[in-house]
């Protein structure tokens, strides 16, 4: 991922040219400590990570004699930033490298190149002295001071490799080191760290695998005839939407590679926006060995008719559709003349006493890292280490075929980020924006870019706070500006938009926002079915849900090497009647530390306003009470599927709410690394907090899970209005007052003296005034 210039979309207000928002590079960012260190701090000669130096010159002296390019020694990326398009490809070369044969190498398909992130120590080193925001007080104190390295140790890439002969996946860590670059002879090339075969997994599907699996099904002799039955003999017609395979029975065993692919027809060959999601082909079951790219199972079993071409089916603009857009609209614009008030220094991020770092990966998408606030009183103070979404499920509630098998997990079986949209194919975003790029490998081990994919900006959001003394009139009021970081992706028929938004009282929110269009079923002439809605003839679309699981590895009043943190769960209580609530009006709120991790499996109960508190244990506000951070739920549900449903074999995360668990670097996914065809019983999350570590002072990580029930209406077509779901990070006793009462009025704000009220008020009190 990189960062791009500031750019303006069509429908975005034009960047004005002001230099006070151009990045602000540091010297000291990009330059290696060296003698007395900074401020005095000693230089170690020797760290675990660091190479000799004279090896280090003699290979750079060799190379530089044969012509051969040598990175330099500045550290140029933070060890959090994503892999650059240039680190992709030597992390592929050295793979591909190390390949034993020519048939190996071949046979590679690069599923993800993605960086392993380091530990917190490192990171803590790096925002010490060599990058923003140079946080000295990051590195634990010790006698004579701090011993400072004179770099940081080379930055490691993780990839994820299916063997296409062997059907095979395996796991390799590369170090991305100029030395090795230079003594292997070429810059092309990096260090194989580890390699490992994982068996009995299938990693996620990739696009060129969707491609191949239309491709072998509208050309299998069988399938052409079953839609000639149905009236098609066009297969440009045809659209073949891979699923994976998910696991219902041992035939779903990894030991193969499937797909089971639902199939589409569209109605006009000339019109490549028509939603060909409006026909779907029901009564034939496929079965595709993606590994070999041909279909092994075969069945016409039901001749359902096609549903009849619906005049409704269609969202392009106006005629296109056979419609008339609206014409009332006038147009609104969003101008910021003097640039945007945030700060962007390559991947960090200052806005309002917030700071943080942006990262993407192919499976999660936008990561957030390092977010802290800056108290006047108190400096840089941490709130969480890293924050992203790392699973989703969609569950349909249908048990007719091939319905009772649509049990997508989007981030483990396809990856949110690898989905992701180029922003340049249209604005989704309004005012000055500033666009991150994210660089991906493509199956084949290619490095592609999708530009323009992470949007940065201000929004207004309404009324911050407001109060008017009706004695005086007087009022003040503060409009609330907010931060929004996003990305949306595209997972087959559906759209997310994936946002976190940082605001000026010290909140963040978590928002997902769900639209495109719904994955339906075609029914025989005068069928209904109780587990859909009929949108229209021989048209119906299923009940469903969709479950997004957001991990956050909280920090709060916590530095990197620190673990200082609890969970608290608050729930109202009614007091009992008698003497301490004689007239039947009392509650208060009950508080309940989460000691291990079978005590935090917990759900959401608005009746008692439950939530639950990050809290230091060590750290008190200006009341002697704990800081902390809560976490308030906003809508939510859990499955409506029975407890043997076979999707929850795969997914038994979702049957709580809220999971705690203590920081374990290689837990970071809750359904497994390996959720496609996985047969094993609850792999992640639930066999993890099997172990019931304590929680009462560690690194806590939050595992919260939030979906919706989606019941269809007729208003959900042809496409779907954007439905919102998400929760809130509040800071509870973090600030010794709101952090939002220092926001400055905005222009328009009422005058005192324009109230009808402050004409009462003496002359001399209104000019002080």
């Amino acid at each position: 991922m990189a960062t791009t210039q500031e750019k303006a979309t069509p429908c975005c207000a034009a960047p004005p040219k002001v230099a006070a928002i151009a990045p602000v590079v540091a010297a000291s960012a990009a330059a290696p400590i060296a003698g007395g260190g900074v401020g005095g701090a000693k230089v170690s000669a020797v760290e675990e990570w660091a190479v000799d130096d004279k090896a280090t010159v003699t290979a750079n002296a060799k190379a530089s004699a044969k012509g051969i390019p040598i990175m330099t020694r500045v550290q140029t990326s933070h060890p959090l930033d994503p892999l650059s398009a240039a680190e992709i490809a030597v992390a592929v070369a050295t793979v591909r490298a190390a390949g034993a044969t020519p048939e190996v190498r071949d046979s590679m398909r690069f599923v993800e190149v993605v960086l392993l992130e380091p530990e917190k120590n490192v990171v803590a080193l790096a925002d010490a002295y060599f990058f923003p925001p140079f946080q000295p007080s990051l590195i634990p104190r010790t006698k004579g001071g701090p011993v400072i390295p004179g770099r940081l140790p080379p930055r490691r890439a993780r990839l994820i490799v299916y063997n296409r002969k062997s059907n095979e996946t395996s796991l390799w860590v590369v170090e991305l080191s100029e030395v090795h670059a230079a003594t292997r002879g070429g810059h092309h090339r990096g260090k194989v760290v580890s390699s490992e075969v994982v068996p009995d997994v299938q990693p996620p599907m990739d696009a060129v695998e969707y491609a191949e699996c239309e491709a072998v099904v509208k050309s299998f002799p069988p399938f052409i005839e079953a839609m000639k039955k149905r009236g098609i003999e066009d297969m440009e017609l045809v659209m073949v939407d891979a699923w994976c395979a998910g696991y219902h029975s041992e035939a779903d065993a990894p030991s193969r590679r499937l797909a089971k692919p639902l199939i589409f027809c569209r109605t006009e060959s000339d019109s490549p926006m028509e939603n060909g999601y409006a026909r779907p082909v029901e009564g034939l079951h496929i079965l595709v060995d993606i590994q070999n790219n041909v279909v092994i199972e075969f069945e016409d079993r039901k001749l359902v008719p096609l549903p009849p071409a619906d005049p409704l089916r269609n969202y392009t603009p106006g005629e296109t559709r056979g419609g008339v857009d609206r014409s009332d609209l006038k147009p609104l614009q969003i101008l910021q003349p003097e640039g945007p008030s945030f700060r962007i220094n390559g991947h960090f991020v200052e806005w309002q006493k917030w700071n943080f770092r942006i990262g993407f990966t192919p499976r999660e998408g936008l990561v957030i890292y390092s977010v802290a606030y800056i108290d006047e009183s108190r400096g840089r103070r941490p709130v969480a280490h890293r924050l992203s979404f790392v699973e989703m499920v969609v569950p349909y509630g249908d048990p007719n075929e091939p319905h009772y098998r649509k049990n997508a997990f989007d981030a483990g079986e396809d990856g949110l980020g690898k989905n992701a949209h180029s922003l340049k194919r249209g604005c989704d975003c309004l005012g000055y924006i500033k666009y991150f790029d994210a660089h991906f490998t493509n199956y084949t081990g290619g490095v592609e870019t999708i530009e323009n994919c992470v949007c940065l900006h201000e929004e207004d959001h309404g009324i911050l706070w407001k109060h008017q003394d009706w004695r005086t009139g007087l009022a003040e009021v503060r409009r609330s500006r907010r931060l929004t970081v996003s990305f949306i992706c595209t997972v087959a028929n559906y759209e997310y938009g994936f946002y976190w938004h940082f605001y000026q009282d010290g909140k963040i929110e978590a928002e997902v926002k769900l639209t495109g269009i719904l994955s339906l079923g075609a029914l025989m002439p005068g069928e209904s079915r109780k587990y859909g809605t009929t949108i229209a003839p021989g048209l119906y679309a299923p009940v469903h849900q969709h479950f997004f699981v957001a991990r956050m590895d909280m920090a709060v009043d916590c530095k990197p090497t620190e673990a200082f943190n609890q969970v608290v769960e608050v729930n109202v209580k009614v007091e009992e009647p008698g003497q301490n609530n004689v007239h039947n009006n009392a509650f208060y709120a009950e508080e309940k530390v989460l000691k291990s991790e079978l005590k935090a499996m917990r759900d959401c109960d608005p009746s008692v306003a439950r939530h639950w508190i990050v809290r230091n244990t060590r750290t008190v506000n200006r009341t002697g009470q704990p800081t902390g951070y809560k976490l308030v739920p906003g809508s939510n549900c859990l499955p409506l599927a029975g407890a043997e449903a076979k999707f929850l074999r795969r997914a038994a995360f979702l049957k709580h709410n809220l999971w705690v668990t203590p920081y374990k670097r290689d837990e970071m996914f809750p359904g497994g690394e390996f959720p496609n065809q996985n047969p094993r019983i609850n792999e992640g999350l639930a066999t993890w907090v099997t172990k019931d570590r304590p929680l009462e002072e560690t690194d806590i990580v939050l595992w919260y899970v939030f979906g919706i029930t989606h019941i269809p209406r007729l208003e959900d077509w042809p496409v779907m209005p954007v439905e919102r779901i998400g929760f809130m990070l509040m800071p509870h006793g973090f600030f010794n007052c709101s952090p939002a009462v220092d926001v400055p009025p905005s222009a328009g704000e009422l005058e005192a003296k324009d109230s009808p009220v402050a004409k009462l008020i003496p002359n001399n009190l209104l000019a002080k005034l």
